[in-house]
Formats: C-alpha cells, structure tokens, sequence
C-alpha cells in the first residue's frame, strides 16, 4: 500500500477519539467559503458550457493561455499520465509525492527515483514537483524549461505553487511540458475533488479523451469557477499562511525540531526520532505525516483556528 497523509481514520483506530486536528497533509484548513449554489449543479449532468468557464478562471488565476482540462484533481491526471505514451524510461525528482513514481510502475514503466535535477536529462518522461513535497524545494523555471528540451515529456506538479506564481511554468504548457495544478489544497476544499491539466493539444485531447464527457460534478465547475476569481480572498490567505508558517517554525524550534522545508501549506522538520514524534503529538490527538524513507522527518500543516494553535503549543510544550 501507498502510504498518505489524510489517514485519519488509522490515527483514530491506534489513537482512539473523535477530536482529532489533522494536519497530516498539506490542506489548507481555513478553506473558501462555500456559497449557496444553485439547484441544477446537484441536478444536472455538467454542461460544456460551464466547463469552459471554469477552464477560463482557471486560466485567469494561473496566468496562462494554454489549453488545459478539469479533472477530478491532479491525482486523476497523475494516473492518466503514464498512459499518454508508451511505457518506457521515466526519472522523478526524488524524494516526492509517492504517486508519480507508484503510477507510472502501474503502468509498466522503468522508473528511476533520483535527487539531481541534472540526472533527469535523457528520459522518456521526467517528473519534478515545485515546490517540492515534502521538502519544499524550489527549481528555476528556466531551468526546468531548458530540461523539457532534454527529455521526451517534461510533467510539472504545482499543486503547491499557489503562493509562489513565479515558480509557474503554466504560461509556457505545451506538448512536451504538462503542468498540473491542484485545487483542494490552497483553496482547501479537497473533497471536491478538482485539479487542471495544462498542455499542448495533443495531450489535452488525450487527456480530455481518458477522462470522459463528465470528470468534474456540476458543484466543482461551479464552486471552482467561483473561488478561482476571487483574488482578493487569495492575496488575504497567501499573507496569512507566510505569518502562521514563521509561527510554526517558531515553535518547531523551540521544541529542538530543525527545518528541512516546506511550503505555504505545510512545514517538513527534523526531529531527532520522528516515530516517537508523531505518537506524542498524537496522543494530544493531532496528527502529522511521516516518511517511510526518513527516520527524523515529520511534516505539519497549518492548524486552522486559535483553538487548534494553542493545543498544538500545548503539545510542543509537553515536549514531543
């Protein structure tokens, strides 16, 4: 099985109690507020009509022009991805989001996992996360463009990239470079599941082919639309999480953590056994993320409210 964050329910199994803070994952947990909708996105099929207007403040928010396609989140388009070519030598930028390399094995694919950039020329397929889960690293944009000419298929995952719209190699999509954005995690409203997928025209009429008439409910195209233009909520969340990140931080250090990274949304540290680190902030019954490849690290989200602050310090306090 693949591990995940988000495993709450095992948490509560080993744990016991209902009242539990996740912050296993990257989700912001102040999400957009939901609006009233009207009754024909529960009731309808989805229409084309508003799956163009979606894709349009979709394009809008992430600063480009090129062709794309709504999914059922990035996930959706991290599974269809290895099926757009035939199977071959694939390299991801490691250590990462455990989905890239697990779906391309799926679907027969050589997979290397390596930690260079430079490493990656030469694939048939090559995946880098920027900003990077869960370290939090960042890659020149010129660089990565300049590696989509080294490679046969360059696939950038900024499903963190909210915060930083620099890092964004959205404008530049094309055939040989895909670029994927999550909508759940900034806006954090993951359970409705949407993500896009920009490209050239061959891969999103692929993609667009794979995925069906209907990838996305009639709620998502609409909240979607409707959160993605709201600039202002955005621009008052991407101030907010800098503040609460450095808050964080703050507190990682005291408790005698050492930052390895992170993003807006989430914060990676070192700590001198993370097992052990985990099980003392869940017996407060907060829970975190920890890696299958590192005996120290252990990643945090943000806490959404002042009462989920004050018992994650009181758990830094007790010393986990």
């Amino acid at each position: 099985m693949r591990d995940h964050g988000g495993n709450i329910d095992q948490a509560q199994a080993r744990f016991g109690g209902q009242d539990w803070i996740d912050l296993s994952t990257g989700i912001n947990r102040q999400p957009y507020p939901v609006p009233d909708m009207p009754a024909h996105v529960w009731t309808d099929l989805p229409t084309r009509a508003a799956q163009n207007a979606l894709m349009q403040a979709a394009r809008h928010a992430f600063g480009t022009n090129a062709l794309g396609v709504a999914l059922a989140g990035a996930q959706a388009a991290i599974q269809m991805i290895p099926r757009l070519f035939p199977a071959g030598r694939a390299k991801v930028l490691a250590p990462t989001y455990n989905e890239h390399a697990a779906c391309l094995r799926a679907a027969g694919w050589h997979v290397a996992e390596l930690e260079e950039i430079s490493a990656l020329a030469g694939a048939d397929l090559a995946i880098v996360v920027n900003p990077n889960n869960p370290d939090g690293r960042h890659h020149d944009p010129k660089l990565l463009r300049a590696l989509s000419q080294q490679v046969g298929c360059l696939v950038v995952d900024e499903s963190f990239a909210d915060p930083v719209p620099d890092l964004s190699l959205a404008a530049h999509a094309c055939d040989r470079l895909i670029v994927l954005r999550s909508f759940g995690k900034f806006w954090g409203l993951a359970g409705v599941r949407l993500g896009f997928a920009f490209a050239g025209p061959e891969r999103v009429a692929q993609l667009s082919e794979m995925a069906g008439p209907w990838p996305v409910s009639g709620a998502a195209l609409e909240l979607g639309r409707i959160a993605l233009a709201d600039r202002g909520w955005h621009d008052q969340t991407c101030a907010r999480l800098a503040q609460e990140g450095a808050r964080l931080d703050d507190m990682a250090l005291r408790a005698g953590w050492a930052l390895v990274g992170g993003t807006a949304l989430f914060r990676t540290y070192a700590t001198p056994d993370a097992v052990g680190a985990q099980s003392a902030l869940a017996r407060a019954h907060i829970w975190s993320r920890i890696f299958p490849y590192s005996a120290h690290w252990l990643r945090l989200g943000l806490p959404g409210n002042p009462a989920e602050w004050a018992r994650l310090e009181s758990a830094f306090n007790g010393k986990p």
